[in-house]
């Protein structure tokens, strides 16, 4: 189902850009090179939404602190989740580039439904690539019109991000599976209705066998939500797995397709979804930023006048524009069929770096006052440091890109699964 759509543009609320101008002067940057008018239609939609239905409730998200429920289904609501799902199934079949936009547009106003958008679409993955023609006629409709929150549940307490390493475990019994463990980190814990969970079913990297778990299924527990840095209003929380009884036709994939669902939706869902939220957040920290150093005084000037404050923004404005030409790059040639696994780590590295650069350049410029929870600089920069960890971490990214410098990388999943990412 594609997103409702006003016949003209809505009208924005919230505090005004700096100046008249500054919502615009992103675009020249990038159309011509990968935007399309449609996409830029969907960014005034999304960009509208964001600013009247989410920055409202952005005091009442801080100081809850807990996952927003009803917010995170009115997004959904909007058909954004079914981005990359094909019309064929009710989804918008806009592709990749299409989904950072979405996920770029709400992290801009709150990094948390940024989030909740992205691990959505991240769980949208899993069934897109391995899933059977009834598994995707059965959910990719209903997580495209809004009604079903899916998730992807890989990691474990014990084994981090060493997916071979995994202690869980789904044993065959009769037409079904019986799934014991727990997985921790996974994002919508506690507003998701589908897990996509990865178990062991044998030994070594060939034992690793992936299931959907309905939320509600009996054995299937969340546990309850803990205090986070940031991020507020979103879950990425811990489930617990009590011998959990899954009927073998919700399966993914084959026995032993475990290991390929958990690092395919990683690398072609994972880190470009994560990338979009580190471009949002780094967006708001540059006008945020511009806005600051236009009102505040000094010396009888505005503050943007003393020559050290313009070189930083100046540096978060180049850092900007670049990290938006990864992030839009590689997301491009995902939806072109063409090899891209290094672009993609190539953004999310970019992307989370720059961000967190800029946070620091934004806290020096406010000095003070940045420290303050009436303004939100403080709210970036903790949910900036949120992007860093999940789908690999900036080592883990170096590494696997020396691997394409050596010529000793061992996987290319866009190549492999470009009939599910290109658009048609």
């Amino acid at each position: 189902m594609t997103a409702a759509r006003p016949s003209s543009p809505p009208a924005h609320t919230g505090v005004p850009l700096p100046t008249t101008h500054a919502q615009t002067r992103l675009r020249p940057a990038v159309r011509g090179y990968f935007t399309s008018t449609r996409h830029e239609q969907l960014r005034e939609d999304v960009r509208g939404f964001a600013e009247e239905e989410i920055r409202p409730r952005i005091a009442e998200m801080e100081s809850a602190r807990t996952v927003q429920h009803e917010l995170s289904r009115r997004i959904a609501r909007q058909g954004w989740i079914g981005a990359t799902i094909p019309a064929s199934y009710g989804g918008m079949g806009a592709g990749h580039l299409a989904k950072t936009i979405i996920i770029e547009e709400l992290s801009r106003v709150s990094g948390a439904m940024g989030a909740m958008a992205q691990a959505s679409q991240l769980g949208v993955a899993k069934i897109l690539h391995f899933g059977n023609e009834a598994q995707k006629t059965t959910w990719l409709p209903a997580i495209a019109a809004g009604g079903c929150l899916p998730t992807i549940a890989v990691t474990e307490p014990e084994s981090g991000g060493h997916v071979l390493g995994m202690a869980a475990s789904a044993v065959r019994d009769g037409d079904s599976y019986v799934l014991t463990g727990r997985k921790v980190f996974v994002g919508n814990s506690h507003v998701g209705d589908l897990h996509g969970v990865v178990a062991r079913t044998g030994p070594g990297s060939g034992g690793l066998t992936a299931f959907l778990v309905e939320a509600d299924r009996p054995g299937c527990t969340a546990v309850a939500e803990q205090p986070t840095l940031g991020l507020h209003g979103f879950s990425f929380g811990e489930l617990v797995f009590d011998h959990c009884r899954i009927p073998a036709g919700n399966r993914l994939g084959a026995e032993g397709d475990g290991l390929a669902v958990a690092y395919s939706s990683s690398v072609l869902y994972g880190r470009a979804n994560l990338t979009a939220v580190s471009l949002g957040i780094h967006q708001a920290l540059v006008e945020e930023t511009s806005r600051f150093a236009a009102e505040r005084e000094r010396f009888g000037k505005p503050l943007h006048h003393l020559a050290n404050v313009k070189i930083k923004l100046g540096q978060m404005q180049s850092r900007l524009m670049t990290a938006r030409l990864a992030a839009y790059h590689a997301a491009h040639l995902l939806d072109q069929g063409q090899p891209c696994d290094a672009e993609l780590m190539n953004a999310k590295v970019v992307n989370v770096e720059s961000a967190l650069d800029t946070a620091r350049n934004a806290m020096e410029i406010h000095a003070a006052a940045g420290l303050f929870t009436d303004r939100p600089i403080e709210r970036y920069l903790r949910d900036a440091h949120h992007i860093y960890a999940p789908a690999g971490t900036t080592d883990i990214q170096h590494l696997r890109l020396a691997e394409f410098a050596l010529g000793t990388a061992r996987s290319d999943w866009s190549t492999q699964l470009a009939p599910h990412t290109t658009i048609h």
